[in-house]
């Protein structure tokens, strides 16, 4: 069972985020054994190993380490734009609600919020709110953005016609397409495709290797040979251009390597949290296709999301929640069908059910 000790020496079952999962041993023994090199001037064997490996796996020329997700997504954002361009981005989309306003903030570029409600932007939200360079009223619109799997959707992965259809679309009007593929294996395994499906269709993909890859930091960006060294360059002026990193590479390259293939069991458990908590009377959310999130609503009654959470940490079991009566459970590599049980116990007790 995945229970996980914290300072105090408590035991917790912890379904907050995928985020949360600890390095095999078999990626405590790369990092250990990882010859490293000054990354900065690209003489890291592991990371270049990890980089060349990325770009292949994904069909590109070239990849490039970033320290997160989120450094991965602005770096290409500034990579593709110049200040004063306009981004489309779905209006529940990490890039828009969860990356502290960076867009604006860093990248100056002037974000577009489309339609993602079922997890992909429309093409009809994207013919809305395009605008062309001739018109001197509006920022110009330059890049398309899509998360796959998205997030706030309910862990949706979007179907390879759909993506390609939309992709496809946004390039034909010019635009540069770039995927924040924070949990893009996911997606990749739910439809038992080749990642080369998505990659082929855009312009440049990040992909988290931190998340149910079970790495402890990372995401790869990857694209044309020019497009990663504009990338370089601004992740070196965002304070990410770090020294020995073969020691994250090399868990990076298990990640990669290994840990792809097992996603299914997340979505598995996923699956049986769903059907118990929903036998149980739970209002769990509806979604077109599973992966490894559960979202849920505490209902009317007395025990909102902020207590149900409270309640849960009580009994040693963690979960999040995005809003006042919505629940987010996550499974991971640290999470099996035992933990799935038990977590259901407790929040059974919790809402008194």
């Amino acid at each position: 069972m995945g229970y996980k000790t914290d300072k105090n020496g408590v035991n917790n079952l912890d379904f907050r985020s995928d985020t949360v999962t600890q390095p095999t041993e078999e990626m405590r023994r790369a990092m250990r054994d990882a010859p490293v090199g000054d990354d900065v001037y690209g003489d890291d064997p592991t990371m270049n190993e990890l980089q060349e490996y990325a770009a292949a796996l994904l069909g590109k020329e070239a990849a490039l380490f970033a320290c997160s997700g989120t450094m991965g997504n602005l770096i290409s954002l500034l990579s593709h734009c110049d200040r004063g361009d306009g981004v489309l981005m779905g209006a529940n989309s990490h890039t828009w609600k969860n990356e502290c306003g960076n867009v604006a903030a860093i990248a100056g570029v002037m974000p577009y919020p489309l339609d993602d409600s079922s997890g992909c932007p429309t093409i009809e939200s994207i013919h809305g709110s395009y605008q062309p360079s001739g018109n001197l009223h509006y920022a110009h619109t330059k890049l398309l953005t899509i998360e796959n799997t998205h997030n706030s959707a309910g862990g949706v992965p979007i179907d390879v016609a759909v993506f390609g259809a939309v992709a496809d679309e946004a390039r034909s009007m010019g635009l540069k397409v770039h995927v924040d593929g924070a949990r893009l294996f996911d997606a990749v395994v739910y439809f038992g495709v080749d990642v080369k499906e998505y990659s082929s269709r855009v312009d440049s993909l990040q992909c988290c290797l931190s998340k149910g890859l079970g790495a402890p930091m990372g995401s790869v960006v990857c694209g044309s040979r020019d497009f990663i060294e504009r990338a370089r360059k601004f992740r070196k002026s965002l304070g990410g251009g770090q020294r020995q990193t073969g020691i994250a590479a090399a868990a990076g390259l298990v990640a990669l390597r290994d840990m792809r293939g097992r996603l299914a069991e997340d979505h598995a458990n996923a699956a049986l949290l769903a059907d118990m908590l929903g036998e149980m009377g739970v209002a769990v959310e509806s979604v077109p296709h599973r992966t490894n999130m559960v979202y849920f609503s505490t209902g009317d009654g007395p025990v909102d999301a902020a207590a149900l959470i409270r309640l849960c940490a009580e009994k040693g079991l963690l979960i999040g929640s995005p809003g006042k009566r919505r629940v987010r459970m996550v499974t991971h590599v640290g999470i099996d069908a035992d933990s799935v049980k038990t977590a259901v116990g407790i929040i059974k007790e919790a809402l008194s059910l």
